[in-house]
């Protein structure tokens, strides 16, 4: 199955391709920011959800880091969740669990898909550089802040050790961890089939206007 979705603003053009055919082991080349830090930490997404991910950005003529990650947070947060109530027709979980390891850095991710949009991002005291790899750390915050408004997803992020200066390891175990816990949501359940992550089960609005 492919999902495709692309969010056009005055700022951006951000297009996202999920797909979860055969693996492309040189999927790294579709992640196509201009930021390398922020790809490389797409990637380690990529990699750990065992997804195909797609990542196309398109500027005006500002270029804004926080623009970009917000921007691209958002629409992949949407594909996913689009991709997400597919899978659940089959019996997708739609919530997940993961610890995720680089070294000396080890992180926690819980995540549910359940149309409720909520970030609880800590570093637990863990000092985390204000710029890694020539990036902000709050760029790379302003993506998780991007991502559970696109997936409409509850998510509690942990970085739980880390001794790494540079910060490169504290935010390549976070989105490891993102990643595996995606994979942990896409799980199968068949007796699962059509049923929502929560008891609520699938949220729908019914509007009136006169």
């Amino acid at each position: 199955m492919k999902v495709q979705v692309a969010r056009k603003t005055q700022e951006s053009i951000i297009t996202v391709t999920v797909d979860d055919g055969e693996r492309d082991p040189q999927g790294k080349k579709e992640l196509k920011t201009p930021l390398p830090f922020f790809n490389h930490m797409l990637e380690q997404i990529v990699w750990r959800s065992e997804l195909n991910i797609g990542v196309n950005v398109e500027l005006d003529h500002f270029f804004l880091n926080h623009v970009i990650c917000e921007d691209v947070g958002i629409t992949l947060g949407r594909a996913l969740k689009e991709f997400l109530e597919k899978r659940q027709a089959v019996g997708a979980k739609g919530y997940g669990f993961a610890l995720a390891t680089i070294d000396e850095s080890l992180a926690q991710a819980v995540l549910s898909f359940e149309s409720r949009a909520y970030l609880d991002l800590n570093f637990n005291d863990i000092p985390v550089p204000s710029i890694t790899e020539g990036m902000q750390s709050e760029d790379l915050v302003a993506f998780w802040e991007g991502f559970v408004q696109g997936a409409q997803a509850t998510l509690h992020l942990d970085l739980l050790k880390g001794r790494d200066n540079h910060g490169h390891h504290h935010w390549e175990a976070l989105f490891r961890s993102v990643g595996q816990a995606l994979r942990d949501a896409l799980e199968i359940r068949p007796w699962r089939k059509d049923m929502a992550a929560g008891v609520a089960g699938k949220i729908s609005f019914q509007v009136d206007i006169t």
